[in-house]
């Protein structure tokens, strides 16, 4: 394991992100087992989520029942683990709540325009690209007043 997986999985563990990771996986009934890049994977939830996935410091939850996660959707929720570590654990919770209010507010989707989902790569994560509601209505009405037509 490459050593900055290493010191990340120390910090999420120490911040407590990866604490209450285990706990809510646990709670949900999922099962544990160690993933790729010194992450754990919970597969099998059972509580009903709308994501495949999501992180909570170093543990990805999913209701996937074989827990094998692969490819940009892991490194996705890997980038995830990262900003645990950058938000000093906990906080980022409420600030990935408050980014996903404001992406709302903005398109009308939760991981559009979440500097979150946005720093971890929003088609890795399965978000669509939706454009700002303003861009979208002048669009609509006609395009943008600054450009020409030939």
């Amino acid at each position: 394991m490459r050593p900055w997986y290493r010191v990340r999985r120390v910090v999420n563990c120490l911040n407590l992100s990866t604490p209450l990771g285990l706990a809510v996986a646990v709670a949900g009934r999922a099962r544990l087992s160690r993933g790729e890049y010194g992450l754990i994977y919970a597969h099998g939830f059972r509580i009903p989520m709308k994501a495949g996935a999501f992180t909570l410091g170093n543990v990805i939850v999913t209701g996937r029942r074989d827990g094998y996660l692969e490819g940009r959707l892991l490194e996705h929720e890997s980038r995830h683990a990262t900003q645990y570590v950058w938000c000093l654990g906990l906080p980022m919770l409420l600030l990935y709540l408050l980014a996903a209010l404001l992406s709302i507010c903005a398109c009308g989707n939760p991981g559009s325009w979440n500097v979150f989902e946005r720093r971890a790569n929003l088609a890795d994560g399965g978000y669509p690209e939706k454009d700002l509601w303003w861009r979208a209505s002048r669009r609509r009405a006609g395009g943008d007043p600054g450009q020409t037509s030939a």
